[in-house]
């Protein structure tokens, strides 16, 4: 078999692994909005059934002879062919380690600790999960172990390798532990600050539908088509891109606290924008898929926070919210609406945490992460260790597990590694935003006048298009001229911040 037709061969086949991975995607989406509480058992069944065929399918010795025949005559270095099957290769010696016994159990396991976080979420009741998480952990451990490390590495590295590839907790260390000094010295100058803004919009009641009227109406303007997508409701929000054409997210709503509603579902909508506009033609190998998922929340992040807190923003946004919801808006003014979206202020939420504290959140779950992996914590003394990372962190008392280590749904699924990448999003977000700036010098001009239209072009041509064809890192430097740094959220944030409270 010549080149052509084995590269040929391995896309179709990368297809058809892809078609099957999407169904797999539609038992998550359906089990988080549309799923009765009954159907669990059956459910943990299905996927675990539905896992082990996309394992089974991905992992063949015809893919390996495949990979074989396009490695032996090179495609050009910088050609979507030589990413794909570079970016194929990584992905099947990395499937070929995990027994596809192993990938049902997980899978089958995932789907029941899911059900039950939710209660014990809803009831603050860490010891009914607690179970559940000691048998995630267990699996979780097993994969690192079948994955491996390098020697001068830990376990932690062969999870991470699975959500930001070529990042180790060595990386992440590095980038987290001067980034906390920074932000730390920020807060506290804000807690001495002259000023404080008013926050009071955080907490007026607003009808459910007129909430569900306003994020929606916020989504579709920036860019999230509802032709090809969806808003539905969940505990935890997230986004699922199951194919072109189909892409779904999901929001949650306080009667009183319409702006959570509106930066989850803007969140959220930054992932679907991306998702939305991934190279069509390319679906089902890696060109058509996100690179990672520190560029993939750097888009959600930057569409929630850079775009939907700016004041810019507001100033086009409030004539509409005043409209969609009269009562709750009537005597807000774009400086207050503007400066309580930026407001600082710990809290217990991590996903209604200001952009300033966000971040201490990630590394506070990164450390407990790290040390569960490595067995140095009982599962038992988790709510205590957490609570007293999280005073050390953010300075301030839990006062019940469902605002404390039952928060986020993250473990429940086994995603250990998940959490760093979101402040790498942070990170991108910040740096890619100062590239656009520099391309779009009247950017905030366009966001008074509702227009983000030209922003959604520039991230798709410089981000969305390439899919994988460049790691994270290489891609950020393409795009901005320079390696990943914090200092362009420092800027950001200090940009901000400091003027909102006089400091």
């Amino acid at each position: 078999m010549n080149r052509q037709d084995a590269y040929s061969k391995l896309c179709a086949i990368s297809k058809d692994v892809t078609v099957f991975s999407s169904i797999g995607s539609l038992l998550g989406w359906d089990q988080e909005t549309m799923m009765p509480e009954g159907g669990t058992a059956t459910r943990a069944d299905q996927s675990a059934a539905m896992s082990g065929l996309v394992h089974e399918k991905a992992t063949t010795a015809e893919i390996g002879d495949l990979l074989a025949v396009c490695e032996a005559e090179p495609f050009a270095d910088d050609s979507v062919e030589a990413a794909n099957v570079r970016e194929l290769r990584h992905d099947y010696d990395r499937a070929r380690k995990l027994p596809k016994a192993h990938v049902e159990e997980v899978a089958r396991t995932q789907t029941i600790a899911q059900n039950e976080w939710a209660k014990a979420r809803k009831e603050s009741n860490f010891p009914h999960f607690a179970p559940h998480l000691e048998k995630i952990l267990t699996l979780t451990r097993k994969s690192a172990e079948y994955y491996g490390w390098p020697e001068s590495g830990e376990p932690y590295d062969a999870l991470l390798e699975g959500y930001e590839p070529h990042t180790t907790s060595a990386d992440i260390v590095a980038a987290f532990v001067p980034l906390r000094e920074k932000l730390t010295r920020l807060i506290k100058d804000v807690q001495g600050a002259p000023k404080s803004p008013d926050g009071s919009i955080h907490t007026r009641t607003v009808p459910r539908d007129q909430q569900e009227q306003f994020v929606r109406f916020a989504a579709k303007a920036i860019g999230f088509n509802f032709d090809i997508g969806r808003l539905d409701i969940s505990t935890h929000p997230f986004c699922s891109g199951i194919g072109p054409g189909d892409c779904r997210m999901t929001t949650r709503f306080h009667d009183d606290n319409v702006m959570d509603a509106l930066s989850s579902t803007m969140h959220e909508a930054g992932h679907g924008i991306y998702e939305q506009n991934l190279n069509k033609e390319a679906w089902g190998t890696p060109c058509g898929e996100s690179v990672s998922l520190g560029i993939h929340e750097s888009q959600s992040r930057g569409w929630e926070n850079t775009v939907g807190r700016s004041r810019a923003f507001w100033e086009w946004c409030l004539p509409h919210a005043k409209e969609i919801m009269p009562e709750a808006m009537a005597d807000q003014t774009v400086d207050s609406v503007y400066e309580a979206q930026n407001i600082v202020k710990p809290s217990y939420i991590r996903v209604e945490a200001d952009e300033t504290t966000y971040n201490l959140h990630i590394m506070l779950r990164f450390e407990i992460e790290r040390q569960m992996i490595r067995g140095e914590i009982d599962i038992n003394d988790v709510p205590r260790i957490w609570n007293e990372k999280f005073k050390d962190y953010l300075g301030i008392e839990v006062d019940k597990d469902a605002n404390g280590c039952l928060q986020d749904v993250h473990w429940s699924f086994g995603l250990m590694g998940y959490f760093p990448t979101y402040t790498l999003g942070n990170l991108y977000c910040a740096q890619f935003f100062e590239a656009a700036r520099e391309a779009m010098p009247d950017m905030d001009d366009q966001f008074r006048r509702g227009e983000f239209t030209p922003l959604r072009e520039w991230l798709t041509a410089n981000i969305h298009a390439h899919g994988r064809r460049y790691p994270a890192g290489e891609l950020c430097r393409r795009v901005t001229g320079k390696p990943l740094s914090a200092d362009p959220l420092m800027r950001h944030l200090e940009g901000k911040i400091r003027p909102i409270y006089s400091i």
